[in-house]
């Protein structure tokens, strides 16, 4: 059963929710994220991101940075930017993007679920990117950027939710710049809360797309909290964290696409050749999308490629291993280009779907690479499957979009 629960959330004030909220602190650097905030005092990434607060090359890691986000967000409630609810609620997060509505509901999720893989993992974590995350959850004592969890759809909690958001008006309804629509509602009836609370007691697990970092961080925060505190009860705060669930069958997982500086040593007719003994390869007039699990688009010397594989190197037997991220990292990019860990290897790089496959064409024609790969986007079936089967997707298998903005919750953990 996943445990669910309302909480007092911290959030702007109507009429600043679309100024504060921003993209998540992960998806762009530092520089880019100055530039961000150039025009916007009120930018929740001065919180997210407290580096911003402090000139270009001051150590972003260090003590006083990680104390300025919570110098930031004391400040912007007192000043009456955010409030607070008297009672806990749950609410309902709802984004259209491209004509295409996904809602969820922003709960408390239980760090014994995590421990206890209730709530499922399918990617791997990095200490440091751990550690960043945990000095500022530490610092801020809360939960500020909500992991991005799915689950099998229960028509129950669709219904619930679905009714309320009908009959009720929301407290924040904007588009960003990006063009995509952030809706929200406040869950405030004990009937409704109780009747969600116990419809999720029936889910068997909820698992992470997004955020695996920010999930593994707010955990080992909980944890520290307490050692801390060793005569906690279940209801402390702290025993829970931030998240928005929601049901499979609204997401759309968008391909990552991988971009590679050289060919190890080879020519480009050498390169091809061996190819050429792994996949069909046909040329493509125009820009190749994979329409179809075992077909990769390749983009090289101002060419496009249709690469199909050959079915003697296609392992069927393994949720990981039949990935196509897994086919082309173990037919193409290990054997022929040399890259052993795509983690750590400075000659890859990735693009997420929504940049579009010319994003890749310019990355390759600009000189700064020389080969790109499109992929066909893994789905929602691979994704718990993998996660059920307690094994590990290879890194940048999944690109969700439209990401979750932060700012618009934000759960104290006392």
């Amino acid at each position: 059963m996943a445990i669910v629960r309302p909480f007092k959330g911290v959030r702007p004030k109507p009429e600043s929710a679309n100024v504060i909220a921003a993209l998540p602190y992960d998806v762009m650097n530092s520089l880019e994220a100055r530039e961000m905030v150039k025009d916007n005092p009120l930018s929740f990434l001065y919180i997210d991101r407290p580096e911003l607060n402090f000139p270009i090359g001051h150590d972003m890691y260090s003590y006083e940075v990680y104390h300025m986000a919570r110098t930031v967000y004391n400040k912007m409630k007192a000043d009456g930017e955010f409030i607070q609810d008297p009672t806990p609620v749950y609410y309902l997060y709802k984004q259209t993007m491209d004509g295409r509505e996904q809602m969820g509901l922003v709960a408390c999720t239980s760090i014994d679920d995590y421990t206890n893989n209730v709530i499922k993992k399918h990617e791997l974590t990095r200490k440091e990117k751990e550690q960043d995350r945990i000095r500022h959850v530490d610092a801020m004592n809360a939960n500020t950027g909500p992991i991005f969890t799915t689950y099998r759809e229960k028509p129950e909690i669709t219904a619930a939710t679905k009714a309320w958001a009908e009959k009720h008006p929301p407290v924040y309804d904007f588009v960003t710049d990006l063009g995509i629509g952030h809706t929200v509602w406040a869950v405030d009836c004990p009937n409704v809360i109780a009747k969600i609370t116990e419809a999720f007691a029936e889910v068997d697990a909820l698992y992470i797309a997004d955020g695996h970092h920010r999930n593994a961080s707010a955990v080992k925060v909980g944890h520290l909290r307490r050692a801390q505190h060793p005569n906690y009860t279940a209801e402390d705060e702290f025993n829970y964290y931030l998240s928005v669930i929601f049901p499979d069958n609204q997401l759309a997982i968008m391909d990552y696409n991988r971009v590679v500086k050289d060919l190890n040593g080879l020519s480009v007719d050498e390169f091809v050749g061996k190819v050429k003994e792994k996949f069909e390869v046909e040329e493509h007039t125009g820009a190749y999308r994979p329409e179809k699990r075992r077909t990769i688009g390749m983009y090289l010397d101002g060419k496009w490629y249709k690469l199909v594989a050959k079915p003697k190197f296609v392992n069927d037997d393994d949720p990981v291993e039949r990935l196509d991220v897994s086919l082309l990292q173990s037919q193409l990019l290990t054997p022929i280009l040399g890259i052993m860990d795509v983690r750590t290897d400075p000659r890859i790089d990735f693009v997420g779907g929504l940049r579009g496959l010319g994003e890749l064409e310019r990355r390759v024609d600009n000189g700064n690479m020389t080969v790109a790969f499109a992929m066909f986007p893994t789905s929602m079936d691979e994704l718990m499957s993998i996660s059920d089967a307690d094994k590990l997707m290879p890194p940048k298998s999944t690109w969700f979009e439209p990401k979750l903005l932060s700012g618009l919750f934000i759960h104290e953990l006392s």
